[in-house]
């Protein structure tokens, strides 16, 4: 509501109109005039007062058909309709109150009869226009707390398959290389793609002889201590576990994230294994168990993504580099880490290493250089 309140006269008689202006004038409040029934319409639609003095008996339209129209219409705010009319027979009060008055008073006017029903009814419409606005409020409120809702499932959703691929992706990569693919600074990794990687195999030796002599829950203690032990040096390392199978790791490094020094990273991880598994073998023959490692790496271009069917799909690389460093590692012997010349070219700077030979290699057509790396560099 206005301030000061605005309040719309409508009466065919310019004297009484000026009668009444004078006295709501004395209040503090702001008029307006119309002297038929048309003329009160439209002005009442383009001011909106927020209180109308009507008069009933009038050309045109009178005030009840005035009144009607304007209770009528749902475009309109609450506006309160105090009936000012000679028409003082019970029949005429119960008429006007039925078309949409919400007061009456008859004519002449008392002056303080009037000033009584104009406050009490724009006390009507102040309720009323804190109600609405508490309602539209309230229903602001409801939306925004609908798409805050709404809004919510999705971050919900959204976390909740960022959380699946999050575990997903960790059975193959570093927890850190899985937060980095998942917040989009790597790329998809399942989708194939070419590139240079250094792959590195690693498997035990005396492991056929020892699980046919041996009970299945001792072998599957072995080769937990051997995985977690193993797995833990790849993660440290950010290389990529491509797959375990019984007692083969194969790792490589360069995707999905690219490092610099790949080969580097490779070599000083086999190092860490062999130091590793030198606790584990003391601990192993303890109870009796003689297994050794042997490691063998390489460095070329493969192809990785996803490899299976719908329901079931693994993280792969396949390429003659993948293939290159699982035949070294079959020909390493017990604690040696053999490599070809192409990458031995990359890291000579950083290991000492003793040659072993050419060595005829399946699925190769020609002898392949080998080297046992030694140790690092002093």
């Amino acid at each position: 509501m206005r301030t000061p309140p605005r309040i719309l006269i409508v009466d065919d008689n310019p004297m009484n109109v000026d009668i009444l202006q004078t006295r709501l004038a004395a209040h503090g409040y702001e008029t307006i005039t119309a002297g038929d029934g048309e003329e009160a319409l439209a002005i009442a639609r383009e001011k909106q007062p927020d209180l109308i003095l009507l008069d009933i008996m009038m050309p045109k339209k009178d005030g009840m058909e005035v009144c009607r129209e304007l209770k009528g219409d749902p475009t309109l705010p609450f506006m309160p309709i105090i009936l000012v009319t000679a028409k003082a027979e019970s029949k005429d009060i119960v008429a006007g109150l039925e078309a949409g008055g919400d007061e009456y008073l008859t004519k002449p006017v008392d002056q303080a009869a009037l000033v009584a029903r104009v406050k009490s009814m724009l006390r009507t419409k102040a309720l009323y226009d804190q109600v609405q606005e508490q309602a539209a409020r309230l229903e602001a409120q409801t939306a925004q707390l609908s798409e805050w809702n709404r809004t919510l499932e999705q971050r919900v959703q959204d976390e909740v398959t960022k959380v699946e691929r999050l575990g997903r992706l960790k059975r193959f990569f570093s927890p850190h290389l899985a937060e980095l693919i998942i917040g989009g600074e790597a790329a998809d990794p399942l989708k194939p793609h070419r590139r240079e990687v250094t792959s590195v195999f690693l498997d035990l030796r005396g492991f056929t002889a020892f699980a046919e002599t041996t009970e299945p829950e001792e072998v599957m203690t072995v080769l937990q201590e051997y995985h977690a032990a193993m797995g833990q040096i790849v993660l440290e390392h950010e290389g990529t576990i491509e797959h375990f199978a019984g007692d083969g790791i194969m790792i490589f490094f360069n995707d999905p994230v690219p490092v610099p020094n790949p080969g580097e990273k490779a070599i000083r991880m086999a190092l860490a294994m062999r130091d590793k598994m030198g606790d584990l073998t003391v601990r192993w023959h303890k109870r009796g168990f003689d297994l050794s490692m042997g490691i063998g790496l390489a460095q070329g271009y493969a192809t990785i993504g996803a490899i299976g069917f719908e329901a079931r799909r693994e993280y792969g690389a396949i390429g003659t580099v993948i293939n290159l460093s699982s035949r070294l590692c079959g020909e390493a012997k017990s604690g040696q880490i053999l490599l070809p010349q192409r990458l031995l070219g990359m890291i000579e700077h950083l290991v000492d290493v003793e040659y072993v030979g050419e060595l005829v290699l399946k699925g190769f057509h020609r002898p392949i250089k080998a080297y046992n790396v030694l140790g690092l560099k002093k």
